[in-house]
């Protein structure tokens, strides 16, 4: 069975995260991914960080299920054979910074031009007009603008998510608007342009939480609620450390009955969820003090016992081992041909009728240039002559 997505094509421009992880998520889900790097070069992600046979770690892993055509963009045979891609393809991303696709002719007038109902979409990294839109971005900057540093730091002071979160968030968030996009098109005929710029997906994404303080307008709100008590450490035990949630009423006697403290549930201070969360920050101080009565082991299985959900903190080594997510499947050793064994994680939705799959690995550069134009109805000798003007290698 194919993927919910088999039959649509993607013209993937995109490099780093932002884009090719999303177009990894769309390719996982059934569509031929084309992805056209620059000759010699290629995605710059190709680089960064541990590599062996010549891809690092964090290209092989976003970028699978993809085939890699080395176009040169500037010389007119790779416009050519870029511009007969886009004749059969159903989405074109880009994120290159706003304007540079049209300076070589493929920006979202252009490309319509030649494929009137394609999904055109762009992300950017503050969006394409405004005091910051020419600026170059990278995930730390949008972490700043965005109060994800501070929300991270809480009274402490900003601080930086050690993930890249303004990336894979805006990946998601672009993965899911393409989805939607192709819907609309199944059912009118139209294609659209979508554009997304990483700041804006990652102040939405802080809302429900990490702006809850800053929604209401005006009197009337109770206190604020301090979320770096919860978040600022975990709970200590004497041998370790853990997690737990204590938020509903349930779960708040759950906690006391395996603390063996049935006093607290007494106090008015705690009373309810209204009373637990003006006092948040004196609870998570409460608990933390009372958990260092045991080891992580005797608290884990009483609070189970007392359905409070809890958890042990893996370091990342434990992750590979954790019985759940090995249960679920989500952690596979794969071969590539070129950089040997490596781990992955499997694609996390599953489709009953459709499944994901991982039908190929992340491509050398250029390694499917010929096939794709071949495909595209280039003949050898065309082939052969674009090459030579220059399109790709």
């Amino acid at each position: 069975m194919a993927g919910p997505l088999d039959g649509f094509r993607i013209i993937d421009l995109t490099t780093m995260i932002s884009g090719p992880f999303a177009t990894m998520t769309l390719a996982d889900q059934g569509a031929d991914v084309i992805k056209v790097e620059t000759p010699g070069t290629g995605d710059l992600l190709r680089y960064a960080g541990p590599a062996r046979g010549g891809i690092s770690a964090l290209f092989l892993t976003s970028n699978r299920n993809k085939r890699s055509v080395a176009l040169d963009l500037k010389s007119d045979g790779g416009k050519r054979a870029l511009t007969r891609l886009i004749e059969g393809a159903d989405v074109l991303v880009q994120n290159f910074r706003p304007g540079a696709l049209t300076r070589v002719g493929f920006d979202e007038p252009a490309v319509r031009r030649i494929r009137p109902d394609i999904v055109y979409a762009s992300i950017s990294g503050y969006g394409e007009t405004g005091p910051y839109s020419h600026q170059r971005v990278y995930d730390p900057v949008i972490q700043a603008v965005s109060g994800l540093m501070s929300v991270q730091g809480g009274n402490s002071g900003p601080q930086f998510v050690s993930t890249v979160v303004p990336d894979k968030n805006a990946s998601l968030t672009m993965a899911q608007a393409i989805t939607a996009a192709l819907l609309h098109r199944e059912r009118t005929g139209e294609g659209q342009h979508v554009k997304l710029a990483m700041l804006d997906a990652l102040v939405a994404w802080l809302w429900p939480d990490g702006m809850m303080n800053h929604t209401y307008i005006g009197d009337g709100v109770s206190a604020p609620m301090d979320l770096s008590a919860a978040y600022s450490e975990p709970m200590p035990t004497r041998d370790g450390v853990m997690v737990a949630a204590v938020i509903s009423d349930a779960e708040w006697r759950g906690f006391c009955h395996a603390a063996e403290r049935p006093d607290l549930l007494e106090s008015e201070q705690y009373a309810t969820l209204a009373d637990r969360t003006a006092n948040f920050a004196d609870l998570m101080d409460l608990i933390r003090g009372i958990t260092t009565g045991g080891t992580t082991a005797e608290w884990l299985e009483r609070l189970d016992a007392h359905d409070v959900p809890c958890a042990p903190i893996n370091s990342l080594t434990d992750v590979l081992t954790d019985p759940q997510i090995v249960t679920n499947g989500m952690v596979v050793e794969r071969l590539h041909p070129t950089s040997g064994a490596f781990r992955d994680a499997e694609p996390a939705v599953s489709y009953s009728g459709t499944p994901s799959e991982v039908r190929c690995l992340a491509p050398q550069l250029g390694e499917h240039t010929e096939e794709v134009l071949r495909e595209a109805g280039f003949n050898d000798a065309d082939i052969r002559q674009l090459l030579a003007d220059g399109a790709g290698a």
